[in-house]
């Protein structure tokens, strides 16, 4: 294959929505057009979200809405991977009581199993996900049920969300209520555990997918999990530190500001002596300390500055203090 461009050799992006897409009701700038670009070369978008709250087809709506390529066959989301795993392990037509919005409830119906929303509806299982106005009446029935011997299931563990407003509890915070009333932890079914992308691969048929994230702890883990690359994009809750500081399942393949990354050449992270250069930028660590001097694109350094501290780290973890004062001088437009 003639690899031109960075999503040259992939059949599928597997797309996180939210801090990828977009933040909150508008889209992350650039990110409709680069995913157009990619359909109409062919490539099958899929978007992969942690997010139980909304149906597959108020998602593809909010999509077109911005100007992405999308219809609801196009939506993977993590309500209907937990509803999968629930089909898998109760008899059809059971009683699952639903902590969550529409999103958990259709998932559920689409697999035979009848959504209640009381303990005494006779519920097998318990399944939660993220909703707006969550009650704690709702939350106190998945209690009672999973204290009863229900299954109890997470659609994510995320313990945030990114929003316009910035980061609020997710569906992972909010699940410590029946967890620790009961002393039960869920099965979880989003990123960065495989049920969900085993239910990506099965709607898709993809062989050659590119995860693409903004969280390290669930898209990039996810993609570790699954043996498959994935990139980073900078537009949601991930930082420069965050990713210098990255241990090995946390790790992504390709690192880039925004969406318009796939449609250019990937820039080479190539040896250079005892460190590692990217475009303008070389880096190297000495006496503990990561060093990294050039110009130009300070992402160039930043893919630099990872090779190398990734290197030094090995199956650990840098130290903050150890990459700080890179972050503070070089990344931030001067050299060193």
């Amino acid at each position: 294959m003639d690899i031109k461009t960075l999503i040259d050799p992939y059949d599928t992006l597997l797309l996180d929505l939210d801090g990828v897409v977009y933040l909150g009701r508008d889209a992350v700038p650039g990110a409709p057009e680069s995913l157009r670009e990619a359909a109409g070369r062919g490539v099958r978008l899929a978007y992969v979200t942690n997010n139980a709250s909304r149906t597959p087809g108020a998602i593809a709506e909010h999509l077109s809405a911005l100007g992405a390529p999308a219809t609801p066959e196009d939506v993977v989301t993590s309500a209907q991977a937990a509803a999968r795993l629930v089909a898998e392990r109760v008899a059809p037509g059971a009683a699952v009581l639903t902590v969550g919005g529409m999103g958990l409830r259709s998932a559920l119906r689409a697999h035979g199993l009848r959504p209640v929303s009381t303990a005494m509806e006779g519920a097998v299982a318990v399944v939660q996900g993220i909703a707006p106005g969550l009650s704690y009446g709702l939350l106190s029935e998945g209690t009672l049920a999973v204290r009863q011997g229900a299954l109890f299931v997470a659609a994510n563990a995320d313990s945030t969300m990114p929003t316009s407003r910035g980061e609020l509890p997710g569906n992972g915070a909010m699940t410590r209520v029946i967890a620790t009333a009961t002393g039960v932890e869920p099965i979880v079914a989003g990123k960065p555990e495989p049920p969900l992308h085993r239910e990506s691969m099965l709607r898709t048929g993809s062989r050659r997918p590119l995860v693409v994230g903004d969280r390290l702890d669930t898209d990039i883990e996810g993609a570790t999990n699954a043996g498959v690359d994935s990139l980073l994009v900078l537009t949601g809750v991930t930082s420069p530190l965050d990713l210098l500081t990255a241990g090995p399942r946390h790790r992504p393949t390709y690192v880039a500001a925004d969406l318009s990354a796939l449609h250019r050449p990937y820039p080479q992270v190539r040896r250079d002596g005892e460190g590692w250069a990217c475009a303008g930028w070389s880096a190297w660590w000495e006496e503990g300390r990561l060093r990294l001097e050039g110009r130009g694109d300070p992402l160039d350094g930043l893919r630099a500055a990872t090779a190398a501290t990734w290197e030094a780290a090995g199956e650990g973890q840098a130290d903050e203090d150890a990459v700080k004062a890179v972050l503070v001088s070089s990344l931030s437009g001067g050299t060193s």
